[in-house]
């Protein structure tokens, strides 16, 4: 749903202070705009809860990779939770602390290992047996002791959508937690291995906090387990997975989540890491669209937009929803309308059953959209990537340009 930087005033949508109208005039459709006070507030607010505790909120760069985003996290003392050695990269050359980096993700390769160990990142997050030997082999190469916590799979159910569950024991994350104690034995043995931490994350979009505490329940008994057999952890990485409310979802207060982790992790001396992502910047962004073409059938009122599943992948990937605004709604009778863009798919929707008041050249602003956004847009249809707008008061700010079509083959060549 709309965030409260994004609101209606005199009959049109505003960010902040600066109205959208005035941004599709000076940078076109479609276009992300993202309300910087927005991001500020979610992450103070998120952070919040643990201020009196040792821990550490490592921003998920998956959800929106930004550069902009990213310093901004930065500065606010975020750390980060990254996935490749793109990632690991875009967090340099954002001012980001590698020392405050975990390093996730099941297909780490030689080359990425070498890539963070020479950045002297805070902590791999090991996904199995075979990570963890080839991370020692390459530490040993170059002279280095890795830093590891492993992800365990606790096979505790999010309770959201199967495409982002993590948990379950028939997810390809993690380790079982079953063969988590005798791996950490392996890794305590291995000479270019330090063990750090035990880290679980179990999904994404989750509405309840059952599913994390039952999630730290067991991560908890390893901990005493690892403890037993003399192996002391230094940190908890909890990950992610607060959802946000999209529509009618009623996700946990942050204070609430903070004083339920808190609850359980007790007198026990540990660092708590976090790995939030859309909880951050979901509600922080919009896609702003025009109506290209009103299409009226026998059975269905379509609004045909400029914008496309190339460039919003969750209602088309996930069946997500999104709402939907009028940029400037008019006070005549609503239709019931299909959202669509222009992409070559049946599948290229953005929304269904939209009761709108539309004439072709509206703006419509795609709600909710500052995470799984722009980060999983593609060239599809070779459709240029949009520009990315970031508004701070009454200041617009072009955080991204507009790709063009000529940048899109730039990088290829015909047969001779």
């Amino acid at each position: 749903m709309t965030s409260n930087k994004f609101i209606l005033n005199n009959n049109a949508l505003f960010a902040e202070n600066i109205s959208i109208n005035k941004i599709a005039e000076n940078f076109g459709t479609p276009c992300y705009v993202y309300s910087k006070s927005a991001l500020i507030e979610a992450f103070q607010n998120f952070s919040k809860g643990f201020l009196e505790t040792n821990h550490l909120v490592c921003f998920a760069v998956k959800s929106n990779p930004s550069l902009a985003i990213l310093n901004l996290f930065a500065k606010l003392g975020a750390g980060f939770d990254i996935v490749s050695g793109g990632e690991l990269a875009r967090v340099i050359a954002a001012g980001g602390d590698p020392q405050k980096i975990v390093f996730s993700g099941v297909g780490k390769t030689a080359e990425e290992m070498r890539a963070a160990l020479a950045a002297d990142i805070f902590c791999f997050n090991v996904e199995s047996a075979s990570e963890l030997a080839r991370l020692n082999d390459v530490a040993k190469s170059m002279g280095k002791i890795a830093p590891v916590s492993l992800r365990v799979n606790p096979n505790v159910d999010a309770k959201t959508h199967p495409y982002i569950s993590t948990g379950l024991k028939n997810n390809k994350f993690g380790v079982a937690y079953e063969d988590a104690l005798d791996i950490y034995l392996q890794a305590d043995e291995m000479s270019n291995i330090a063990i750090h931490g035990v880290d679980c994350h179990i999904g994404s979009q989750i509405t309840e906090l059952s599913p994390f505490l039952d999630a730290f329940d067991r991560v908890l008994t390893l901990v005493d387990a690892l403890a037993e057999n003399k192996i002391q952890i230094q940190h908890i990485d909890l990950g992610g997975g607060i959802g946000i409310t999209y529509n009618n979802e009623a996700p946990p207060e942050f204070t609430a989540y903070a004083k339920a982790m808190l609850d359980k992790l007790g007198e026990r001396d540990v660092k708590l890491v976090f790995e939030p992502g859309r909880a951050l910047v979901g509600n922080a962004g919009l896609l702003l669209t025009k109506v290209e073409y009103i299409k009226q059938t026998e059975t269905k009122n379509f609004a045909i937009v400029d914008a496309a599943m190339n460039d919003l992948m969750r209602p088309a990937l996930y069946d997500a929803y999104h709402d939907i605004q009028a940029v400037n709604p008019r006070d005549e009778a609503k239709v019931n309308y299909e959202i669509v863009g222009p992409v070559c798919e049946s599948g290229d929707f953005l929304g269904h059953d939209r009761e709108l008041a539309l004439h072709e050249g509206d703006l419509l602003a795609i709600m909710s959209a500052g995470a799984y956004g722009m980060s999983m847009s593609s060239n599809y249809n070779t459709r240029p990537r949009v520009a990315e707008v970031m508004v701070d008061g009454d200041q617009c700010h072009l955080i991204r340009k507009r790709e063009q079509i000529a940048d899109l083959f730039a990088l290829e060549q015909c047969l001779p």
